[in-house]
């Protein structure tokens, strides 16, 4: 579940829209009213999504954008008028007057692309490979497995159990050391 920051001009509509996401099992770690309060929270936070309307009194939902760090993705929420407009590239939107499964859906949605991105950009210590590697071999002399049999092993395994290649290959060398 990754971390959403509701941001609103107006406090009671931050906090409605805080409210319904709670309900629907979001993780809300912050509602602002100024687009300085928002970059403050999104600063202690490193990645997630904001939800947000249009125009703050510190500046409008543009600059919030440029000024956000790259682990967030952002949710406008404003009228048919302003979404005729052009919208800054990684800025997703959904119309007003709000549907609720509408909004549901479309953070359910943006939650999934940034669960694939971090998988996706994930890459392997060196520690990681070597611990894999060790396993890989441990595998082949004690089973006889050629390498490719043995590295999906340690990968069915490791799917099975819903743990990391390396976590898995951790558990491998325990269990062939004792």
């Amino acid at each position: 579940m990754n971390n959403v920051v509701v941001v609103f001009p107006k406090l009671e509509d931050a906090k409605s829209i805080r409210n319904l996401l709670v309900r629907n099992g979001m993780d809300v770690v912050g509602i602002c009213t100024t687009g300085s309060q928002a970059l403050n929270c999104m600063d202690d936070l490193g990645s997630g999504i904001v939800v947000c309307g249009y125009r703050f009194r510190d500046m409008l939902y543009t600059e919030l954008k440029e000024q956000m760090g790259s682990g967030f993705e952002m949710l406008l929420l404003a009228s048919q008028r302003v979404l005729a407009e052009k919208r800054p590239d990684g800025v997703i939107a959904v119309g007003m007057p709000l549907k609720v499964h509408e909004l549901l859906d479309t953070i359910g949605m943006m939650e999934a692309a940034i669960r694939k991105n971090r998988k996706k950009s994930r890459q392997r210590s060196p520690r990681e490979k070597a611990i894999i590697e060790k396993a890989k071999r441990l595998l082949m002399e004690r089973n006889h497995m050629t390498e490719e049999e043995a590295h999906r092993y340690v990968q069915k395994r490791s799917m099975d159990n819903g743990n990391s290649m390396a976590e898995t290959a951790e558990m491998i060398i325990s269990l062939g050391e004792s």
